[in-house]
C-alpha cells in the first residue's frame, strides 16, 4: 500500500538545536567527525555552522513536533501560505529539510 506524503510525520532531528529571535528560526548544526575535525583544523572551519532559516522555514520549523502531520502543518499554515499549491510547495520544503538531516519523516 502506498502511503500519502501528507500523513507522514516530520520530526527534529536529535541532532539540531535551535532557537527563535525576532520571528527567524536559527539552526545550530555541530560539525562532528574526523573529516570536520580535519577540515576545523587546516581551513579553520567553525566547530558550529548556524543556519538561518526564511521567513517560510521560520514560519513552518517550529510547528515540526513529531506529532503533527504534514497535512496538519499545511492547515497551520494557511493564513501565512496564501497559495493555491500550498501542499505541494509546504511538502517540497519538508523534502529539502529531510535531504540536509534537519528532520526525519516517519
Amino acid at each position: 500500500m502506498k502511503s500519502n506524503y501528507l500523513d507522514k510525520v516530520p520530526q527534529i532531528a536529535e541532532h539540531i538545536k535551535w532557537s527563535e529571535k525576532d520571528g527567524r528560526v536559527m539552526l545550530e548544526i555541530e560539525n562532528k567527525g574526523v573529516f570536520n575535525r580535519i577540515l576545523q583544523f587546516v581551513i579553520k572551519k567553525p566547530k558550529i555552522s548556524y543556519i538561518h532559516l526564511d521567513k517560510t522555514g521560520s514560519k513552518v520549523f517550529p510547528l515540526i513536533d513529531g506529532k503533527r502531520t504534514v497535512f496538519e502543518i499545511g492547515e497551520q499554515m494557511k493564513d501565512f501560505y496564501q497559495k493555491e499549491n500550498l501542499y505541494e510547495s509546504l511538502s517540497k520544503y519538508i523534502q529539502i529539510l529531510s535531504s540536509y538531516n534537519f528532520i526525519k519523516l516517519r
